[in-house]
């Protein structure tokens, strides 16, 4: 009898064990959970360094005429009055013959 008890009880041990090592909710699911909750901590330190950039441009284009007039002059091509513009254009380095740098609307 109290080996029919040991056996059973054996038996109750490895199939506990199972269900916890491959059930639902069990140590396979920890930690596909622990390697997703890092990777959103990653993703979320990421994110957040993004937002902290975002949030001092958006308070230098609140606080400072210097962002704002860097941006005027960068993306808008903008200058203030009184300035000259000039536009220095590198030789082609492909080679290309210097009686050869026709552009298409310059020719008739």
């Amino acid at each position: 009898m109290l080996r029919y008890l040991a056996l059973i009880l054996l038996i109750l041990l490895i199939a506990l064990q199972v269900h916890l090592w491959t059930g639902p909710g069990g140590m396979r699911e920890v930690w596909r959970l622990r390697q997703r909750v890092e990777e959103q901590k990653a993703e979320n330190a990421k994110l957040k360094t993004r937002n902290e950039t975002l949030s001092a441009e958006v308070d230098d284009l609140k606080h400072g005429d210097e962002a704002i007039e860097e941006r005027a002059r960068s993306e808008l091509g903008l200058l203030k009055p009184g300035e000259t513009f000039y536009q220095v254009v590198e030789p082609a380095a492909d080679g290309a013959k210097s009686g050869d740098n026709t552009n298409a609307n310059d020719r008739h």
